[in-house]
């Protein structure tokens, strides 16, 4: 059939078409319906199928997740009782604040037996308060000998409560000995009343915030 004979095809007669022309409607006509109900019902069923299979995927692996941690619930217990156990043994090298003074003559000591001479000693005005405990930066200058000194800063890092050396400078002093400056960081716990103070504090902050 020639592009001339479709040409002739009456389009209100299409019973007395060939086969040919006949098929051909036929399948456009099937495509047309097809297309259509794609557009208007099957792709938002296809959606709908997507979505709802993604959403068995999340909810499986949710499924995984908490019969994971259901399985590991006794092991997570047991670490958790060790980290209590490990931060309540960190806890009692903290001194408490009347202990704090007793710790400052243990430094001081500390020096003094290994035949140095302290010419500063110095603990800040005020400490700095975090959410467990407080910091007591105390700058210190001591003099003597190269070993004395050293012995010094290994005498300090094993004291029964926590002490660290931070800031250190080593140089020759003016009579030529050696002179070790640094600040001597201790710590301290906080008592309920300064513990309830900090909780305050940092709930203040949090409103004043949330107000801004």
């Amino acid at each position: 059939m020639t592009l001339e004979d479709l040409r002739r095809l009456d389009p209100r007669d299409i019973g007395n078409w060939p086969v040919l022309p006949k098929l051909g409607v036929l399948l456009i006509m099937l495509l047309l319906i097809i297309f259509l109900g794609y557009w208007f019902d099957w792709r938002l069923q296809a959606e709908e199928l997507a979505g709802a299979i993604q959403k068995e995927t999340e909810l499986k692996q949710r499924f995984i997740e908490k019969k994971q941690q259901a399985v590991n619930l006794d092991a997570y217990k047991k670490q958790l009782a060790d980290i209590e156990q490990a931060f309540g043994a960190m806890l009692k090298q903290l001194p408490n604040k009347a202990e704090m003074e007793a710790l400052l003559t243990d430094i001081n000591q500390a020096g003094l037996g290994r035949g140095l001479q302290f010419t500063l000693f110095r603990p800040a005005l005020r400490e700095t308060m975090s959410e467990f405990y407080a910091e007591l930066p105390i700058t210190i200058r001591v003099t003597g000998a190269y070993h004395d000194i050293g012995a010094f800063a290994s005498d300090v890092s094993q004291l029964s409560r926590i002490v660290t050396l931070n800031d250190i400078a080593v140089a020759y002093d003016k009579d030529g000995s050696l002179a070790l400056d640094a600040v001597a960081k201790t710590y301290r716990y906080l008592d309920e009343a300064e513990l309830a103070a900090q909780k305050k504090k940092e709930k203040d902050a949090k409103a004043g915030a949330k107000k801004k």
